[in-house]
């Protein structure tokens, strides 16, 4: 250590700010490795965490149930549709209709909201909903609810309303702007082809009018 008053050696204060600089400079280079290397583990973790959320979206759609998509019939008959013939007027009053369950003639001029009741839904509005191109599934209280949920099962995502009904001519029911199919078990083959056939179909008076907006009756649960 140089003494108090002896003269500064310029080669060794240069040396020292060479060696402060280099330090410094490997202190920066460690740093600035570090920060690459957490870059890298963030954009990895980033990216199995995108795939693992892919992954888990693609498995609940494919395991969710999906509502069948009835495209359309193509005019065949079906054995056992029973067809009428029913005006469409408006009334503010209850109706006696000629047909159980209803399947068109005078109704509400608020339609039902479609969905799933588990209350019996007053007919004059479900009628109106028939006229819109929907499908009306009733059914007997008594039916198992293996059997409520096997029918669920075969019902499309939208213009249908399913409601127990009392009184029923049959287990279950499906009703379309006067036609009606009336079957003993959520197995009869069928179902699908009166959905193809009549769901929003053409002989709706006013198909393609909406089925929700109007009003729901008690006992809506879906």
């Amino acid at each position: 250590m140089p003494q108090p008053g002896s003269p500064v050696n310029k080669a060794t204060v240069k040396e020292q700010r060479v060696e402060q600089r280099a330090k410094k400079l490997e202190v920066y280079h460690r740093q600035q490795k570090r920060a690459a290397r957490n870059r890298r583990v963030g954009i990895i973790s980033a990216i199995v965490g995108a795939v693992a959320v892919v992954g888990l979206v693609v498995t609940m759609v494919v395991l969710t149930p999906q509502a069948p998509n009835y495209a359309g019939g193509d005019g065949a008959e079906i054995d056992g549709v029973l067809t009428y013939d029913n005006g469409n007027g408006h009334v503010e009053t209850s109706v006696d209709y000629a047909q159980t369950p209803p399947v068109g003639g005078e109704h509400n001029p608020a339609w039902l909201n479609c969905g799933v009741y588990d209350q019996p839904v007053p007919s004059e509005n479900a009628v109106h909903s028939l006229e819109h191109g929907a499908i009306w599934v009733t059914y007997d209280p008594s039916i198992s609810a293996t059997e409520l949920d096997a029918l669920k099962a075969l019902m499309p995502a939208d213009y249908v309303v399913l409601s127990p009904f009392e009184g029923s001519p049959a287990p279950i029911v499906l009703s379309g702007w006067n036609v009606q199919l009336q079957v003993d078990n959520a197995e009869d083959p069928r179902i699908a082809p009166f959905f193809e056939q009549y769901w929003k179909s053409g002989t709706a008076p006013e198909l393609g009018a909406s089925c929700s907006g109007a009003i729901d009756a008690p006992g809506k649960v879906s």
